[in-house]
């Protein structure tokens, strides 16, 4: 991939050449540490303090059963708090000022010490969010290219609708998915030890980070107060002791840190995020450069945070308890089921969209015979191929489709028949020649209305505005949610003027039904005056001569009246035909 190349495919559209590429390049620039973010070999030695106490020499004995003669306390209770008191100390030592053992105090260095881990690990934080809670079945499957690369790979390429029917012509589309799931599982049983593993050390490690970067510091660091004799934010180990043991258990857990292969997963997503938003000219490198710096950053305060505050012993004196050690969180198990249930709802996507696409074509094909093989009049500042920054508009191709119907159709052809009719037909009913003539008018103004919102949606117009701003804010959060609100004001804008076009496009069909007739005596449908677009009918013929019913005459026309009914029929036609497109472009949601 080119360093200065716009970032703009989806991560999934990433071949796997491309994503080991990326992965070579990060590699290359990387400082990441290999150094583990939790040293456990002090855990690993703990002893209950019965079995200390047991091995200890006579001598030892004897000085502790006289302490408690003295003390009024079991030999045990003694050699535990010489064992306490020793721990505080230890602590007082390696990292000073951080902990007061006598009173149990966690003290200023502690707060700060705290207060930084919170903000490092906030980059993870909002990477996660990014990358692996929007979609954790996507992230997953990329990440899997990188460490199951022949499992991707036949993932990929043996299972396509395209090639499963040409391969088996004989099956139809339900037995086809059934074999398209046995090729799914015929991989995922290819997956070798190795690989499986590697996937659920990535998967813990996500997990065990996730935990960190959304665990409620403030509730610890809220239970501080500022103490002035201590010159700081002070706090009784106690009050918070739960919370630390929790955090204590997080990062124990967290012992290994994430995989150059493992953060490039988090930076496509991150990357298409800000791509998705329209940010431009991504440089792959530089931007991957800058995201690295911020994850070895947090990591390296992670692993300072543990070797500095000595979590582990604090509590082991706040809990009076020498044996007293973290505990391994779970999390990560779950990776294959995910993977699986991706790949599952995958294939079914690709099955529904060939299925659709061979809809979308018919659909596609019927609208180039309609509109005579003309262009399609997209509009120039909704988003599109050709205008990957304009604003995305759910109904665009729709207007779309509405802007080339009324040149090439309605003002082409039917308004030749319509126009007659307005300038001097006579409806026996007001009401009729009311629905007439707001139906026609609006569908005159159809281009007008969809080309003024068009301008509306362009830089210089309001909702062009404030889409730019939306884009412009710097907040992730804020922007999403700015960015919605933009877009659902063009999308209601969009879908009024489409409702308002098949509605009209509705009533005049009743209108020109009721004038198909061809009864004179119909005075709810027809025109008073119709005898002037058909002139005087040649004759009358019985159209019920067996005598069960009453006859009914039928005029005969002239040629004039003959072509009028034609046009009336042809206009018919072409506004039915408008209005099945339109359905058909919203069922299945067809696109240029």
């Amino acid at each position: 991939m080119g360093e200065n190349k716009q970032f703009n495919k989806l991560a999934s559209e990433l071949s796997v050449e491309e994503r080991n590429d990326l992965l070579k390049k990060l590699a290359g620039q990387s400082t990441l540490s290999h150094e583990p973010l939790y040293d456990d070999e002090a855990e690993s030695s703990i002893k209950t303090i019965e079995s200390q106490y047991e091995i200890l020499p006579w001598y030892e004995h004897l000085l502790l059963l006289i302490l408690s003669f003295f003390k009024s306390k079991s030999a045990l209770k003694v050699y535990e708090d010489r064992l306490i008191s020793k721990i505080g100390q230890e602590i007082e030592t390696k990292c000073p000022g951080y902990f007061n053992y006598q009173n149990l105090m966690l003290l200023p260095p502690f707060h700060k010490a705290l207060t930084d881990l919170k903000v490092n690990v906030r980059f993870f934080k909002d990477a996660l969010d990014t990358g692996l809670n929007k979609d954790r079945g996507a992230f997953y499957a990329f990440l899997g290219s990188l460490e199951m690369s022949a499992v991707h790979k036949r993932l990929e390429e043996e299972i396509t609708p395209l090639g499963l029917f040409s391969k088996h012509p004989e099956k139809n589309e339900s037995e086809l998915k059934q074999v398209a799931m046995g090729l799914m599982e015929d991989a995922f049983a290819a997956i070798n030890e190795e690989e499986r593993n590697a996937m659920y050390q990535h998967a813990r490690v996500l997990s065990c980070l996730k935990e960190l970067s959304f665990f409620l510091f403030d509730r610890i660091l809220y239970a501080f107060a500022n103490d002035l004799a201590a010159g700081g934010m002070t706090c009784s180990v106690s009050v918070v002791r739960d919370q630390l043991a929790t955090l204590n258990n997080i990062l124990y857990s967290l012992k290994t840190s994430p995989s150059i292969s493992l953060l490039e997963s988090l930076f496509v997503f991150i990357l298409q995020e800000r791509a998705g938003t329209g940010k431009e000219n991504i440089d792959i490198q530089n931007e991957s450069k800058t995201l690295l710096s911020s994850a070895e950053n947090s990591l390296t305060a992670i692993r300072e945070f543990n070797q500095t505050v000595l979590l582990t012993p604090i509590l082991r004196v706040a809990n009076r308890n020498t044996a007293f050690g973290p505990s391994v969180i779970s999390g990560g198990e779950d990776w294959i089921i995910v993977y699986r249930d991706y790949w599952k709802q995958h294939i079914e996507q690709l099955f529904d969209d060939y299925t659709r696409a061979k809809q979308q074509q018919e659909t596609l094909d019927s609208f180039r015979y309609f509109l005579k093989g003309a262009p399609f009049k997209n509009m120039e500042y909704a988003q599109s191929e050709t205008n990957p920054e304009g604003i995305p508009i759910r109904r665009g191709f729709t207007l779309a489709f509405l802007l080339t119907f009324h040149s090439i159709v309605f003002i082409a052809d039917v308004n030749k028949t319509l126009r007659p009719i307005l300038l001097e037909g006579e409806f026996f009913k007001r009401e009729n020649r009311t629905l007439f003539t707001e139906s026609y008018n609006d569908l005159m103004k159809l281009d007008d209305d969809i080309k003024r919102f068009d301008e509306e949606i362009s830089s210089n117009g309001e909702i062009g505005k404030q889409y730019a701003i939306a884009m412009a804010d710097m907040s992730l959060t804020n922007r999403r949610r700015k960015i919605q609100i933009v877009v659902e004001s063009a999308n209601e804008a969009a879908s009024e003027i489409i409702n308002g076009a098949k509605k009209a496009l509705e009533n005049m069909l009743i209108v020109l039904q009721g004038i198909a007739k061809k009864d004179p005596d119909d005075k709810n449908e027809m025109l008073s005056n119709i005898y002037k677009f058909t002139g005087k009918p040649l004759a009358t013929t019985l159209l019920n001569a067996s005598g069960t019913t009453p006859p009914v005459m039928s005029p005969v026309f002239t040629p004039k009246g003959i072509a009028f009914f034609n046009g009336i029929n042809d206009a018919t036609q072409n506004l039915r035909q408008a209005l099945h497109i339109l359905d058909n472009i919203e069922t299945l949601n067809v696109t240029p």
